[in-house]
């Protein structure tokens, strides 16, 4: 892997409930054999019908005495979702941190009011990304004939850095993670702590072409060399190997 191309897919309509997102990618993308597909989880999540109204949205005691606390999030109402999408609430001053039911660490659980196309209309995340990927990955199959890697990305914040970067919810048809424990380095020098998270990676990358305002929520990575079958579940750390949990 000398090189990669990032090759944006053009013409994708404005994704509805119910759409077939695979079906929508297969018929625009000019793909090859062992591509990998980034795909925004918004478009994901749009076509899953993974949507809250806020209209419909009654927010209860504690999310009123949160939303006092947050300049970022001062309808109760969206506190009240990002709540009904979490399992912990890990920090609640400033910003509003949760742990979601897949186990993701985030800031308001994946929830997330742009480019819903409508005011009070909020995107969650999908139910299952891994499966959410794997059945983008079985339309390809389907359409095309040979398999493509597929990661669901979605953007998140960095504890101790600024800015937020793409990384992997969903994987299939290629590993999340590469372990290198126990193989030498170039000097020789037998590696103990170097696991390399590569469908981050790749997430970040195609970011650069999604960006926040290009309407590109696709992205096709070229000259991917991974071989292999892993899960977004695979890169999220186990509460106890946790050092600041």
């Amino acid at each position: 892997m000398n090189s990669l191309e990032l090759l944006a897919v053009d013409g994708l309509p404005e994704v509805q409930p119910g759409d077939d997102l695979g079906e929508l990618i297969s018929a625009r993308a000019e793909l090859k054999a062992a591509d990998v597909l980034v795909v925004a989880q918004k478009v994901v999540s749009k076509s899953e019908g993974k949507m809250r109204d806020l209209a419909s949205v009654v927010a209860g005691n504690d999310a009123h005495r949160i939303a006092k606390q947050l300049i970022a999030l001062p309808d109760p109402r969206l506190v009240q979702v990002i709540l009904d999408e979490s399992v912990r609430v890990l920090r609640s001053e400033r910003v509003l941190i949760t742990e979601t039911r897949h186990g993701f660490v985030c800031a308001n659980s994946g929830v997330d009011q742009s480019n819903t196309g409508q005011p009070d209309v909020v995107t969650l995340l999908p139910d299952d990304p891994d499966a959410s990927a794997r059945r983008i990955r079985q339309r390809i199959r389907e359409g095309h004939g040979f398999d493509v890697g597929v990661i669901v990305s979605d953007t998140f914040g960095r504890p101790w850095r600024l800015g937020i970067v793409n990384v992997a919810l969903g994987v299939a048809g290629l590993p999340a993670l590469i372990d290198l424990r126990g193989t030498p380095d170039d000097f020789g020098r037998e590696m103990h702590a170097t696991v390399l998270a590569v469908a981050d990676d790749l997430a970040s990358a195609a970011g650069l072409v999604m960006r926040k305002t290009a309407r590109t929520p696709v992205v096709v990575i070229r000259g991917v060399e991974l071989e292999g079958d892993g899960s977004g579940h695979d890169l999220i750390r186990p509460a106890a190997e946790d050092v600041f949990r």
